[in-house]
Order: structure tokens, then sequence, then C-alpha cells
């Protein structure tokens, strides 16, 4: 990763060749920022010092990146999204239009709570749906989907749907974004786009390794 200022793309070092970050004009980069090979920097966007932004990573209009924070390669935040200290993307993470983070339990005006940041994980291939927010302190496991205004407030499982406020979840989700056919309590599922199979495992879904030998 490399550090760039707004119209002028630095190529990430040691990466000879590599597509060098883009920021737009308007958008703010602070000294200390890392942007990898291929990141996007749209309209009035904002990356803090100290926050690292993966490859191929895109951020939209009116995003805002805070201090700190880690933002996997191949995330797409949508406009009008701010991850704030103490928020973690992994890898191809989707965030929706004006989806919100949180990062204190108990905010209130007058008190200093900056030592108290609730952390909070988003892990790869999850999807957050537009104007969802996400409570402080949970986490996402892998290729969790959660549907556009959903407050999330408890750890959503791996490849689970939730929706609602509070989310609850309502089904499952495949990794290329199918909804999977079945119950949520059902033990395996196949899905009808890409025929990943998946099975049930500690209270979400994993990967079923012998149907992928299978096929």
């Amino acid at each position: 990763m490399a550090a760039a200022s707004p119209g002028s793309p630095v190529p990430p070092a040691g990466a000879p060749g590599a597509k060098p970050p883009f920021v737009h004009a308007s958008a703010v980069v602070d000294a200390g920022a890392e942007l990898g090979a291929g990141v996007k920097v749209w309209h009035f966007a904002h990356v803090c010092a100290g926050a690292r932004v993966g490859a191929g990573s895109v951020l939209g209009q009116n995003v805002y990146v805070g201090p700190g924070v880690s933002v996997g390669a191949g995330c797409k935040i949508q406009n009008n999204v701010s991850v704030y200290e103490g928020v973690t993307l992994e890898d191809d993470v989707f965030v929706g239009p004006s989806a919100v983070f949180t990062n204190v339990r108990t905010p209130r005006a007058h008190v200093v709570r900056r030592g108290e940041f609730a952390p909070t994980l988003v892990r790869r291939h999850a999807t957050i749906g537009a104007n969802a927010t996400v409570v402080c302190g949970v986490t996402l496991e892998e290729g969790a989907f959660v549907a556009a205004g959903a407050v999330v407030t408890r750890d959503v499982p791996a490849f689970a749907v939730v929706k609602g406020v509070p989310a609850r979840v309502t089904g499952w989700a495949c990794r290329c974004g199918e909804m999977l056919a079945g119950k949520p309590r059902a033990r395996r599922f196949a899905c009808a786009r890409c025929g990943a199979t998946y099975v049930a495992k500690g209270g979400g879904l994993a990967p079923d390794a012998a149907g992928a030998a299978a096929r």
C-alpha cells in the first residue's frame, strides 16, 4: 500500500506495474492513510490518517473512513457511509448506500468515551444493505447478508440473512448472493445459481467441502 493525495495517485510501493489508486479531486486522503492498488476514492470522500484500504476497493461519494480503520481488498462502500474507528471490514465486503455503523454503545454528548469503542468486525463476503444500521460490538460472520433497513444488535451467523428491527435470521444466502431455498433450520443447502453446497455449522453455514469435491 502507499499514501495518496487528491488528484495525484501514487503506485503502491513494491508493486511494479500495479494500477495506482485514484483519488477524486474533491476527496481528502490524510497523510498517513494507505491505499492499495486500484483503489478508487470518489467525490467528497475522506480517508483519515492511519486508515488502510485494500487493493481494488471502491469508496463512493461522501464516504468517511476513520482513523485506524481497516478496509479489506475488493470492498465496495456505497455513497454516504461512515466507517468509524473500531470497525473492521475484511475482503469483499459490500456496504450499501447510507448504511450506518456506530462505535459507542451508550453515547452522551457531554461524556468522552474515546477509550470505550466497542469493536465491530465484518468478515469477508458479507453484505450490508442500504440504510441498515449495525450497532457496535457485533460480528457479521463470513457471507452474512443484512437486508436493507435492518438494525443489527447481535452477531450474525455465517451466510445468514437477517431482516427487521431488531434483525433476526430469516434464511440463508450463498456466497454468490443467491438466496438459498429451504427453511432456516435445514441441515444442507444447494445454490440454484452457482451450484455451491452448504452444511449447518456452529449456528451458521459452512461450504460443503464434500459436495464441492463431488462436483
